[in-house]
C-alpha cells in the first residue's frame, strides 16, 4: 500500500515528492490526506444535481447514484449541491438540509459511502438570484410564484436575464440570517457523519453573485470595490467553520473567470485565495468558471479548466481540484504528475460510468486497488 501523503492545505515538501516518485503506483491512484482526512486516490466525483427531490428530502435514487460510485471506487464522493433554506434551490426538486428530517435521510448515504472505502462529501450552497427553475429536461427556465417557484434574493436587485425573476436584494439582516441558515445546515452535515465539505461559490449562485461586479453593485460594506464583495464569501466561510471540526476538511468550489469583460477574473480569484490560504480554514480549491452571465464565451475542450487548477496551486500554494471535461485515464494521470492540481473532479465521466475509477486503475496498472469482491467476474476485473 503506497504510503499516505498530507497535503494539509500546502503543497507537497520535497521530502513527500521523493516518497511520491518512488511510490509504484500511478499518480491518480496514491492517497492524500486533508487534515485528518485521508482519501485512497485522487478521484472526486463532482456534484452533481440529480433534481429528483421532494421537499429537499433525499431517496432511493440520490443513495444509489452515489452509493454506485462509492462502490466504484471514487476517492471523494460528494453529494450534488445541498441548500441551506428553501428559496436557496435550484429547482422545486433540489436536495436541502434546513431540517433535522432532510440530514437524516442524508445520513444513511453517508454511512454506506464510508462503508465502501470513499470519503462522503457534501456541498452546500444557496443559488440566490438562479433560484427557482425548472429541471433541465423541462427547460431549465424561470417557474413563476404561480406555478409552485418562489421569489428569489440576492446581493442587488439583477436579474440573471431579461426574461428571469427580479431577486430581492438582500439587506443586513437578511445576510446574517443566510449565515445562520449556512451554519445550521453544516452542524447537520457534519451530525450526518460527512468528512469532507464544500462550499459552493461558483456558477452565478449566491456567493459568487456577490463576487462578481457583474451581479453585486450595493454601495455598502458587501459590495463596491474587491474587500468589500469577498466580505460574504469571507464571513461564510467563518459560519462554516463555527460548526465544522478543525480535523474535517473544507474546500471551496470557485469560479475562477466570469469569462466576461468586467466580470470576476483569474487576478480576482489569486488575490481571494491567497487570503483565504492566510486565514487557515480552507484546504482545497474546486477550480471551475463562468456561470454568473449568460454573455460568457468558454472555449470548451478536453481540460478547458485544468488552468485554472494549475494556475491558482501555483500562485497561491493552496491545493487544488480540476474539473472540465476529463474522461481518459492517461489525462487524468497527467494531471495530477504534472503538479497540475491535487485531485482530479469527474463529472460526466462518472455519470456514465460508476466504476470509471476501477477501469482507469486496470487501465494505468495500479496495484493498490482492491475491486469490491462482487465485481471480480466482471470481465474488466
Amino acid at each position: 500500500m503506497a504510503e499516505n501523503i498530507k497535503t494539509d492545505s500546502r503543497l507537497t515538501s520535497e521530502n513527500a515528492r521523493r516518497v511520491l516518485r518512488r511510490d509504484p503506483n500511478p499518480h491518480l491512484f496514491r492517497p492524500i490526506t486533508f487534515r485528518g482526512v485521508t482519501a485512497r486516490n485522487r478521484i472526486m466525483l463532482s456534484p452533481m444535481c440529480q433534481y429528483s427531490a421532494q421537499d429537499g428530502l433525499a431517496n432511493d435514487w440520490h443513495f444509489a447514484h452515489l452509493g454506485a460510485r462509492a462502490s466504484g471506487g471514487a476517492g471523494f464522493v460528494f453529494t450534488e449541491a445541498v441548500h441551506t433554506e428553501p428559496r436557496g434551490r435550484i429547482t422545486p426538486f433540489c436536495l436541502g438540509l434546513w431540517t433535522d428530517q432532510q440530514g437524516s435521510k442524508l445520513a444513511r448515504i453517508a454511512n454506506f459511502i464510508s462503508s465502501q472505502g470513499a470519503v462522503p462529501g457534501i456541498q452546500l450552497g444557496h443559488a440566490g438570484r438562479k433560484a427557482s427553475v425548472g429541471r433541465p429536461w423541462e427547460g431549465s427556465s424561470p417557474v413563476p410564484v404561480k406555478a409552485g417557484g418562489w421569489n428569489t434574493i440576492g446581493p442587488s436587485d439583477l436579474s440573471y436575464s431579461s426574461d428571469w425573476n427580479k431577486p430581492d436584494a438582500l439587506d443586513q439582516l437578511g445576510i446574517s440570517q443566510q449565515l445562520s441558515s449556512l451554519a445550521a445546515a453544516v452542524r447537520r452535515a457534519r451530525d450526518a457523519g460527512f468528512k469532507a465539505l464544500e462550499l459552493h461559490a461558483a456558477h452565478g449562485y449566491l456567493i459568487h453573485q456577490f463576487l462578481s461586479p457583474l451581479s453585486n453593485v450595493r454601495q455598502d460594506q458587501y459590495g463596491g470595490d474587491f474587500v468589500n464583495r469577498t466580505r460574504f464569501l469571507l464571513e461564510s466561510v467563518d459560519a462554516v467553520r463555527s460548526e465544522w471540526p478543525v480535523e474535517l476538511p473544507l474546500f471551496i468550489r470557485l469560479s475562477v473567470t466570469d469569462w466576461v469583460d468586467g466580470g470576476w477574473t483569474v487576478k480576482d480569484s489569486v488575490a481571494l485565495v491567497n487570503i483565504l490560504k492566510a486565514r487557515g480554514d480552507i484546504d482545497l480549491i474546486d477550480c471551475s468558471s463562468g456561470g454568473n452571465d449568460p454573455r460568457q464565451e468558454i472555449p470548451i475542450h478536453p481540460g478547458y479548466q485544468v488552468p485554472f487548477a494549475s494556475t491558482i496551486r501555483r500562485d497561491t500554494g493552496l491545493a487544488t481540484g480540476a474539473v472540465g471535461l476529463i474522461s481518459a485515464p492517461d489525462h487524468a494521470e497527467a494531471i495530477i504528475a504534472n503538479g497540475d492540481a491535487d485531485l482530479v473532479i469527474l463529472g460526466r465521466s462518472l455519470l456514465a460510468d460508476p466504476v470509471w475509477p476501477l477501469r482507469a486503475a486496470k487501465h494505468l496498472k495500479t496495484n493498490n486497488v482492491d475491486w469490491p469482491v462482487q465485481y471480480e467476474r466482471s470481465d474488466i476485473y
